[in-house]
């Protein structure tokens, strides 16, 4: 009988330990994790310092010398470029396709050298540059893929070995550095969940929404609770005030297909000699658009250059009236922007045109607030661009610290959305992301990024 107890008592204590050990094991990678989010918090607010730096010599630049652009535009892409090709394969593009492509892709050898912390670094540094060379890109694209790269790389220092922890670290990453970039937590977490990974797993959903609480958090500890269009109180009532959903919804639905439409087409490669040029000289095609974009600049008086937020702010507060010259040559700019083939995203562009394009529709709908239809426009632009309403909705409801134009946002994003995959049926991320699929897994060994510019993802 003694002897009974004694074993019982022996492997109870043997289970405690065990336990135990489990328990400080599951703690110290919860303890990683949440580091790592913290981090992606700091790193993205780092890159948002650094990219308004950027801005900001690139004005006073402008205003000392508006022609001083005709030689910064394309050497700063030309360089960017090369630079691209040479050092950081794979950090081309917005960034978001490569995450998608990063969360099915079955060999975890190429993951790792998509999402390598020297591919972040020269994420956030080629796109520095070129928003200081004047490219109408974004940092917001290229956030997420640095988000996971620096949660895939605290995956690897913990020798994950499951694909579905790995996967929903990087989808982690990815969604936290949306947050963090826009301090939009809501649209963060929509973000992942409708564009990124198209599902809602219980396995991924806790460190998803861990990280993009805690990344939340350390951007607004550091820069303060803020929202990039400040704090907007027009309202959109149902009867007559609908016209502007319908308008805009229609308008934005139009523009962003066709953009889409566009964009899709050039990554398969640009037709004829241009396509053979591009081909052959890659960085002085480059320049070339530098050159376009640094004629842009000058016929528009420099508001095609960089983001466009400011722009984007002073229509929606209704501080600066701006023609449609503004939209349609930021709208020529980001494509010029993309086909060069530098690192930079699409979405702070995207915002700037759709806020331009209500801009100019509101003058003709007195019936309605004008810079609630400005809103509208700008959710029917960038909803048709991403192809993801929901995603849409939110960012510009929490950028612009509104709830009350809820119902009105999401119904011109919907029908914005729908007239977008008619003109363009796959969504542009997603095409992208296959697109990039396609060449690493039919390349041995894998490329980080596709051949020429005008292919990458």
């Amino acid at each position: 009988m003694k002897t009974d107890l004694t074993e019982l008592r022996i492997r109870h204590m043997r289970h405690l330990r065990r336990s135990a050990r489990v328990t400080t094991a599951q703690w110290r990678r919860k303890i990683v994790y949440w580091t790592a989010a913290v981090l992606v918090g700091l790193v993205a607010v780092g890159f948002a310092s650094a990219a308004d730096t950027a801005a900001a010599l690139r004005t006073r630049l402008v205003a000392w010398d508006p022609w001083i652009m005709l030689a910064l535009t394309p050497a700063g892409l030309a360089l960017s470029t090369w630079l691209t090709r040479t050092w950081f394969r794979g950090a081309q593009g917005s960034g978001i396709p490569q995450t998608i492509a990063a969360l099915h892709l079955e060999n975890f050898a190429i993951v790792d050298r998509l999402l390598s912390l020297r591919i972040a670094f020269g994420k956030i540094v080629l796109t520095t540059m070129g928003l200081l060379a004047g490219a109408s890109i974004g940092r917001e694209g290229p956030t997420v893929q640095v988000g996971a790269a620096i949660m895939h790389a605290f995956g690897r220092w913990l020798n994950l070995s499951t694909v579905s922890v790995r996967r929903g670290l990087i989808l982690a990453g990815g969604a936290s550095g949306v947050s963090a970039a826009f301090n939009t937590p809501l649209g963060g977490i929509v973000f992942a969940i409708e564009e990124l990974s198209h599902s809602f797993e219980q396995r991924t959903s806790g460190t998803m929404l861990t990280g993009v609480i805690l990344s939340g958090v350390t951007a607004i500890a550091l820069v303060g609770n803020y929202t990039y269009f400040g704090h907007t109180d027009v309202v959109v009532p149902i009867g007559i005030s609908w016209i502007a959903v319908l308008t805009c919804g229609i308008l934005g639905g139009i523009s962003g297909g066709v953009f889409s439409a566009i964009l899709i087409r050039t990554s398969q490669g640009l037709p004829g000699m241009l396509g053979q040029f591009v081909a052959r000289r890659p960085i002085a095609f480059a320049a070339l658009c530098g050159l376009v974009l640094a004629v842009l600049g000058l016929a528009s008086g420099g508001i095609t250059y960089g983001t466009g937020y400011t722009q984007a702010r002073e229509i929606i507060a209704g501080q600066t009236s701006y023609p449609a010259s503004f939209f349609i040559l930021k709208y020529i700019a980001t494509i010029v922007s993309y086909c060069s083939g530098i690192p930079g995203g699409l979405f702070a562009p995207s915002l700037a045109i759709g806020a331009g394009i209500g801009g100019w529709v509101a003058q003709f709908l007195p019936h309605t607030t004008p810079g609630a239809v400005v809103l509208l426009g700008t959710v029917a632009y960038f909803s048709a661009v991403v192809q993801a309403p929901l995603t849409a909705s939110v960012i510009v409801m929490e950028m612009s610290d509104n709830q009350q134009v809820t119902l009105a946002l999401l119904a011109t994003s919907f029908l914005a959305y729908g007239v977008s995959r008619m003109i363009c049926p796959r969504s542009l991320y997603s095409a992208l992301a296959e697109k990039f699929l396609s060449v690493v897994e039919n390349t041995e060994p894998p490329p980080a990024e596709t051949p020429a510019p005008a292919e990458r993802p």
